[in-house]
């Protein structure tokens, strides 16, 4: 599973890479989505890739990102009920079954959208206008992108 984060805003975009980023649901800075990892997800991340970052996520942070930033619809936190609606028990079972594909997030009701704080000690040294791989915050970060959302939550 990619998780993918807006880290630029929408001034001077053009509005293919706008239009690409509101197919993603990237509509402001500092939300995360999670996408599967499918040839036209990875194709659009490639376009937009001078305005977001994104990874892959590992589970233990996934439940985290669950367990601080879900939203039902109505902007309420999920309880114990909604576990119990689901068929889990844990954000660290409902997190394995996101990872493995075996539920869709949608589906159970919480949404697509994780909004996030700005990363503790900024981005990268370089700044949010250059690529991951020099310096930067912007691109492929793969395993890395858990440290950002760590840093976000």
């Amino acid at each position: 599973m990619i998780a993918a984060i807006r880290v630029r805003g929408n001034v001077n975009v053009s509005r293919d890479i706008e239009d690409t980023m509101k197919l993603l649901r990237l509509h402001k800075v500092n939300h995360l989505v999670l996408l599967g990892e499918t040839k036209s997800v990875v194709k659009m991340l490639k376009k937009a890739e001078n305005y977001i970052t994104w990874g892959i996520i590992k589970k233990e942070t996934l439940a985290k990102v669950l367990e601080k930033r879900a939203l039902l619809p109505g902007n309420k936190k999920p309880g114990a009920e909604f576990f119990k609606g689901i068929g889990v028990n844990s954000w660290m079972d409902l997190a394995e079954k996101l990872v493995s594909n075996k539920v869709d997030i949608r589906k159970i009701g919480i949404k697509p959208v994780f909004r996030l704080r700005p990363p503790r000690k900024g981005f990268e040294r370089k700044g949010i206008k250059k690529p991951f791989t020099i310096g930067g915050a912007l691109g492929d970060r793969g395993e890395k992108i858990n440290e950002l959302i760590e840093r976000m939550i």
